[in-house]
């Protein structure tokens, strides 16, 4: 027989831990480029100059940036290989399918949100 209390998600401790969960995933994943990149890494691996043309305005100094972190947290593997010049690849690890679903999800909320805001009439001020 269990005596441990049953957790309520959102509630006390199962709300903390909830709330820690979270907070990592967006400390992981935040800014307006990781998972973009990672949408873009899906269809195999891609050159820096690559990604950069398929995710349009980003900084070389800013995709460099986002993929060693995408690198540290084990969502991005770079491959370096001795050719003349010298060629670099980028491409998802294993791990990164982890947030297939995440990604299904927000791509079908973003769908959903975007159809209600646009259908909605627009907020007149009664100034």
């Amino acid at each position: 027989m269990n005596t441990q209390p049953e957790l309520i998600p959102h509630q006390g401790e199962a709300c903390l831990a909830s709330v820690k969960a979270v907070k990592d995933a967006l400390y992981v994943l935040s800014g307006k480029w990781k998972l973009p990149l990672i949408l873009t890494l899906s269809n195999g691996p891609l050159r820096f100059k690559e990604i950069q043309r398929a995710l349009g305005e980003i900084t070389p100094k800013i995709l460099s940036k986002e993929l060693k972190e995408l690198e540290l947290n084990e969502f991005v593997e770079r491959k370096v290989f001795s050719t003349v010049p010298v060629t670099v690849l980028y491409e998802l690890t294993p791990y990164s399918k982890s947030l297939d679903k995440v990604l299904d999800e927000l791509r079908n909320w973003g769908l959903q949100h975007r159809q209600r805001i646009m259908h909605q009439p627009p907020i007149v001020s009664e100034d």
